[in-house]
């Protein structure tokens, strides 16, 4: 079976090369569909590891004559890859020194001693870090504060099974929604905006202050509409339950006072999100705000991924208390970080340089024409619904490089702005809510033994759903 997913990567990339060529159509755009073809296939199917996958087009393009090597390595280091190396070095800090678990304890403490309140608890939680660190890390930091949660019999009584699946698939579930809030909080964001700047140049960079103004408001209103399924598909008649938080107080009181390492990583966490909202000015309409890059003699150069590698590099020079002659943050500490990401970062980037070069984007353009006319709405609903599609079995990282490059020609040729449609495309890459696979987040705690597929399906279902029909509404009158 491997060896079948293998062979039609290659066998489908050819014959589509064939077919465009007898079309008549040029051999660099129909050297480019190869690759796109090979590479698609490899990634929906995992016939080998996304990350090896990611070096096909690195191979193919300076084989087949469409770019120079050089040319394609440059994609494989995009600034901002680096945000998402900075972001992930503040994540590897926080875990080092439990300070996820101190504020993930205080939160489910402040929230109150019903289950519904709990559930809002772990939700908040969790869509407050996932802003800041991946949502792959966020579950991972919580995981344990909330199986230890649902496993004790003494906390919820009677309720425990339903309300062990809503708090677990609260925290996938608003981890994935904070993460789409932020540049830093999924991958995807960031592979968009490394797209629009590759693609419309620097001076239409998306930063984070202009992201972030945007997308709060659409993921705390799916969090609310996430909060009201979860409560009555599983909490319902158990949501007037008193639970005794003493558990938790028990562990938040067993991590002792804040340590000297802790301040410091919430210092360094607090003056990287302060510089990356006001690196770039904001428009207010009557007024402007200008913002801080501009005191630098070419303050365009430096980008939010600029301050993200500060931060990590202030994290590794600041000395450690409780380790006599180590630092807050030391190599050792993130060897994890994950490089078939990065690749695969650095191998979408190179397939939108490969549209671009060899006219592929703009002979898609031309062959959106027969799109003229549709309403604006039946467009995003319909690329909504699709990536939400592919991404429940397809990496939402691959989905995402598949769709971006072929989003934008689309736009242009239709005369619509291009935002809409890579933006909607873009989030809705995150939308996989009801396979375990479809996530990160949703292997994670489905691989702590309390869910069933169902149960994930139904909610998820519902989820994707709401989900699409109000990113469909938001995008419709939103300007970016």
């Amino acid at each position: 079976m491997n060896m079948v997913k293998l062979v039609s990567g290659p066998a489908i990339g050819i014959l589509v090369y064939y077919g465009m060529r007898s079309a008549g159509i040029a051999y660099e755009p129909s050297a480019t569909a190869l690759v796109a073809c090979w590479v698609a296939i490899w990634w929906i199917t995992e016939a080998l590891d996304i990350g090896v996958t990611s070096f096909v087009p690195f191979v193919l393009f300076p084989l087949l004559g469409v770019l120079d090597a050089s040319d394609v390595s440059l994609n494989y280091m995009q600034q901002v890859i680096f945000l998402f190396i900075g972001g992930f070095f503040i994540a590897y800090a926080m875990e080092k020194w439990r300070l996820h678990e101190r504020i993930a304890y205080r939160i489910i403490l402040v929230a109150g001693s019903s289950p519904p309140r709990i559930l809002m608890g772990v939700m908040v939680t969790a869509y407050l870090l996932s802003m800041w660190v991946s949502n792959t890390a966020t579950t991972l930091m919580l995981i344990a504060a909330v199986t230890s949660l649902v496993s004790s019999e003494r906390l919820f009584g009677e309720g425990r099974k339903h309300i062990a699946t809503a708090l677990l698939l609260a925290l996938a579930y608003s981890a994935t929604v904070g993460g789409m809030t932020t540049l830093v909080g999924t991958p995807t964001n960031m592979i968009f905006a490394g797209f629009y700047e590759k693609t419309f140049g620097a001076e239409e960079q998306v930063s984070f202050f202009r992201w972030f103004a945007f997308a709060l408001p659409f993921t705390f209103v799916l969090l609310i509409l996430l909060y009201v399924i979860l409560r009555y598909l599983f909490i319902g008649k158990y949501a007037r339950q008193h639970v005794d938080t003493g558990l938790i107080a028990g562990k938040l009181h067993s991590l002792g006072r804040m340590g000297y390492e802790e301040k410091v990583v919430i210092a360094v966490f607090s003056t990287t999100a302060v510089l990356w909202f006001t690196r770039t000015g904001v428009d207010f309409g009557s007024f402007r705000i200008g913002g801080w890059s501009a005191w630098f003699v070419e303050g365009q150069f430096i980008k939010d991924s600029t301050v993200a590698v500060v931060a990590a590099l202030v994290l590794f020079l600041w000395p450690s208390r409780t380790n006599k002659g180590g630092k807050v943050l030391e190599w050792k500490d993130v060897t994890r970080l994950p490089l078939r990401v990065i690749f695969l970062f650095g191998s979408g980037f190179a397939l939108a340089d490969g549209f671009q070069q060899s006219g592929l984007a703009g002979l898609l353009a031309d062959r959106m024409e027969v799109l003229h006319g549709v309403p604006l709405w039946v467009l995003l609903i319909a690329i909504a619904a699709l990536v939400t599609l592919l991404s429940e079995f397809a990496s939402n990282v691959a989905s995402i490089q598949l769709m971006l490059p072929v989003m934008a020609p689309m736009a242009l040729s239709l005369g619509i702005d291009p935002m809409l449609l890579l933006v909607t495309a873009t989030l809705a890459s995150s939308f996989g809510f009801m396979m375990p696979v479809a996530t990160a987040p949703n292997t994670i705690v489905f691989s702590a033994g309390h869910l069933t597929v169902r149960q994930m399906m139904t909610a998820g279902f519902l989820l994707n759903i709401t989900a699409i029909v109000l990113i469909t509404i938001y995008m419709s009158w939103f300007v970016f």
